[in-house]
């Protein structure tokens, strides 16, 4: 098998809820923020980092609704297509579908966001806590960090095309899992009403193998595909 291309899937990520992708547990204050988000490291111009959906978050919760859909209980489980997108450690080749980080559009949430009446820049906190059923009182008063709804990333997802006429089979699978994540949800407490999204502003483009030849990239002719996936797909669906 060659490689004959690349595609590139690329869009937004928008929140209908609030979203938490835990980051890395650090000391804090008392009153402070028992969960945290991941974000990026501060720059000297920022007080603090700035939220991102990791690409390795994107890419297991899109392999994990397509898992479900074939009965697969166990990544060792998984079997075609799921592992030719996706990778698996049993066969060789690597995972055709390449994740990167999706970053916050700031420009985006500064529009959209007071951020001088906000209590961070880019975060809003949440206080949770369980029910004593046997009381019928609150405990274990704890504080979550999380992106508000609105809030908007950029994405970009490749995939490695060969020339073995996968590539339809491949993306209506991408597709689906995309479809079935906005009814689905991202990140952590999906079941208390966190991480609900929505994907907007779709743009697929195929570059052929001859257009990494050029090193002009003006010169280089890309194939605007995304009405045979993504438009065309809810379109029947809204028949």
């Amino acid at each position: 098998m060659n490689l004959t291309g690349k595609i590139i899937i690329s869009g937004k990520i928008e929140l209908i809820t609030g979203l938490h992708v835990g980051g890395s547990s650090s000391v804090s204050d008392i009153g402070g923020i028992d969960n945290n988000v991941i974000k990026t490291v501060p720059l000297k111009s920022d007080f603090e980092g700035i939220p991102y959906i990791p690409g390795s978050s994107l890419k297991g919760k899109l392999r994990t609704l397509l898992a479900r859909e074939y009965g697969y209980k166990s990544i060792e489980d998984d079997e075609e297509p799921i592992t030719t997108l996706f990778g698996s450690t049993n066969i060789d080749g690597i995972a055709r579908l390449i994740f990167t980080d999706a970053m916050l559009d700031t420009e985006a949430f500064r529009q959209t966001f007071n951020q001088e009446e906000m209590e961070m820049p880019w975060t809003e906190t949440k206080w949770e806590n369980k029910i004593d059923r046997i009381k019928g009182s609150a405990k274990d008063p704890r504080q979550m960090e999380r992106v508000p709804a609105g809030a908007q990333f950029n994405f970009t997802i490749i995939y490695d095309l060969y020339n073995d006429d996968k590539e339809r089979e491949h993306l209506n699978e991408l597709m689906k899992a995309f479809r079935l994540l906005e009814d689905d949800y991202l990140g952590g407490s999906g079941t208390r009403g966190y991480g609900r999204v929505c994907f907007k502003d779709i743009v697929i483009k195929r570059r052929t193998i001859n257009d990494y030849y050029k090193q002009n990239p003006q010169s280089r002719i890309e194939q605007d595909i995304t009405s045979e996936y993504w438009i065309n797909a809810h379109q029947d669906e809204n028949r």
